[in-house]
């Protein structure tokens, strides 16, 4: 029996028994297994867990959105008295969206990109109230301005692709309010946002549940924002409640060990503080109860051999076209006049929000997109000048890891095949020779040779991260380029690769440009970190001295907006200023200023503003 907290006397939504199939070849197979809890007026319930953990199913099933014939629902699911398992499509079509609204992960897949956002909200206003075309089109620029989209009047006539991710989220938040709803079903709405657009959307949430007075069931996977936005939590673990509880119990005083292994595994900004090293996360051994304490990895960074990267006055640029015969217009400057330098054995992080150039520049230096001019050189050898084999020889000592390792494996190659296979493109030794490496390596990953014939869809997300690990060490690099490498895993799998990735650099004394926008984690794995907005890097320098003495504004911002794991900033608003990075889409012939920095202790550099660089001029 799972501890329970004290339910709601008068709950809104009550889900009592929840039991949801799916059809298989082989019968039915349970995604949810008799789940019960309660939501009351004006309360923000989340439901945590990992991937696979029956979280989302849980939503559809209350919103009764899944595929008839496939699926099978038992139990109730009572909403403002009525259970809504037993209305007829009709009845539940006034409920869902009128009284009960959804948002979704991923709000470019759930807008239609061949209407306007404005066209899209007006159509949900009119779906649930007789209102004319002129007034659901003046309520739609309401919402759009209640959920502070700047310029809303203008925007309403812009198309899903014009807006940034975070205000794509806002639009899905507006039609969701359409018809002002008394329970608000938030399905890992921040998940994919950088920090500081997910802190906007977080506070936003709160401020619209101050404001509306509604329910709010919080699905996410991330304790850190369980923290800040849950009065409730209730723990799900492969389709079962296994704790239930109020949100500062949860945190301070959980008691089953996936509880206590989720809440381990949340990197917590400041928790490196005094730290010289960078250390494991610490995790929870889930048959036992027990914990693995963090540790320290001192490795050896070679300060005294020449850098294996060196990076100087980097700049990529991409052409931007318009007319009828596709003349050239203006460039995106992607990356302006980037330098620095990366060590055998040390991680340099480079953090920003999306559009910032973090990619580019891992691109630039692969030559996987032709910089427009600076250097770079990778071990000795000049990057740029190389072509052909020379080019093939250079990328053997540089590998890079992607955020999406579905993506970069082919569905229709063994995960064996996968990895083999850079070895024998680069013709290093015989298939038996590439057999046995690859199988070693899987190893030490923390996966078996038996896995070898398996392809990726039989691998969760983690361990498929891990065979993309393992292929990048198939050539026996020296830096390893991890573009967002751990960002779209589960918190747990998260800290497991991080540790991977630290545990492999003390070993193989590998050099990392770890590539994030997760500042917590940033903190943990890096010995030195660069801040990137528009293009350039604004700060860079030790660990400690960016997270400890931050300079720059943009910095500190967003450190400001990283969700702290601690129940009591619940509905605390951090009042994260609305706004969009600027557009780096430049004029022909324009010349970007020449930036000075300033050293502000040993090794840790500060851009200066304008103003500041015309007095020090």
């Amino acid at each position: 029996m799972i501890k329970q907290a004290e339910a709601p006397t008068t709950p809104l939504l009550s889900v009592r028994g929840l039991t949801t199939s799916f059809r298989h070849s082989n019968g039915w197979r349970d995604a949810v297994r008799n789940l019960s809890f309660d939501i009351a007026a004006g309360e923000t319930v989340a439901l945590v867990g990992e991937s696979g953990s029956g979280k989302s199913v849980t939503a559809l099933s209350i919103m009764r959105l899944l595929p008839e014939g496939r699926s099978r629902t038992e139990g109730e699911i009572l909403f403002a008295g009525q259970n809504l398992a037993t209305l007829d499509e009709d009845a539940m079509r006034h409920v869902r969206g009128g009284e009960l609204s959804m948002i979704f992960q991923e709000p470019m897949t759930s807008l239609n990109p061949i209407f306007t956002v404005g066209q899209q909200i007006a159509e949900a206003i009119s779906c649930h109230s007789d209102m004319s075309l002129r007034e659901a089109r003046a309520e739609a620029v309401r919402l759009l301005e209640k959920v502070r989209i700047p310029h809303a009047a203008s925007r309403y006539d812009e198309y899903p692709h014009q807006f940034s991710g975070g205000m794509r989220q806002r639009v899905m938040i507006a039609m969701a309010l359409a018809a002002s709803p008394r329970l608000l079903i938030a399905d890992e709405p921040t998940t994919a946002l950088d920090v500081t657009i997910q802190g906007q959307i977080l506070d936003l949430i709160k401020t619209l549940q101050d404001e509306e007075g509604m329910s709010v069931l919080f699905i996410t996977h991330d304790m850190g924002v369980v923290a800040e936005m849950a009065d409730r939590t209730v723990v799900m673990y492969r389709g079962e409640a296994v704790e239930a509880d109020t949100t500062d119990d949860i945190f301070h005083r959980g008691e089953h060990p996936y509880t206590r292994a989720l809440i381990a595994a949340v990197p917590k900004l400041g928790a490196m503080q005094g730290r010289a090293w960078p250390a494991t996360f610490p995790t929870v051994d889930l048959a036992t109860g027990l914990m693995n304490p963090e540790r320290d990895m001192v490795a050896t960074v070679e300060t005294q051999r020449p850098p294996v990267l060196e990076v100087k006055n980097l700049s990529t640029r991409f052409p931007v076209r318009s007319g009828l015969f596709g003349r050239k217009s203006g460039a995106i400057h992607a990356v302006e006049d980037v330098s620095f330098s990366l060590l055998a054995g040390e991680t340099l992080s480079i953090v920003g929000e999306s559009g910032c150039g973090k990619s580019t520049v891992a691109r630039s230096i692969t030559r996987l997109v032709q910089p427009t001019s600076g250097s770079v050189r990778v071990d000795g050898m000049d990057a740029m000048a190389l072509k052909g084999e020379g080019l093939r020889a250079m990328r053997r000592t540089v590998q890079m890891v992607f955020q999406d390792p579905f993506s970069s494996l082919n569905p229709r190659m063994s995960v064996g095949a996968a990895v083999m296979e850079p070895y024998l493109e680069h013709r290093l030794g015989s298939s038996a020779e590439a057999r046995d490496k690859a199988a070693g390596l899987l190893g030490r990953v923390g996966l078996s040779a038996d896995m070898m014939e398996r392809y990726p869809h039989e691998f969760s997300g983690g361990q498929r991260q891990r065979v993309a690990i393992a292929r990048a060490l198939m050539l026996d690099p020296k830096i390893i380029i991890a573009d967002e490498a751990v960002s779209a895993l589960d918190v747990s799998i998260k800290a497991q690769v991080c540790n991977l990735l630290m545990e492999l650099q003390d070993s193989l004394d590998l050099a990392y440009l770890f590539i994030s926008h997760d500042m917590a984690v940033v903190e943990r794995v890096s010995h030195r970190v660069a801040v990137m907005y528009l293009g350039e890097i604004v700060e860079i320098g030790p660990r400690a001295g960016v997270f400890e003495d931050p300079q720059h504004a943009y910095t500190r911002r967003l450190m400001k907006a990283v969700p702290v794991p601690d129940p009591a900033r619940r509905h605390l608003h951090r009042n994260i200023a609305v706004s969009e990075m600027k557009n780096p889409v430049r004029p022909i012939g324009f010349v970007a200023p020449k930036r000075r920095y300033t050293e502000v202790s040993p090794g840790h550099f500060v851009q200066l503003s304008e103003e500041q660089a015309a007095l020090v001029a």
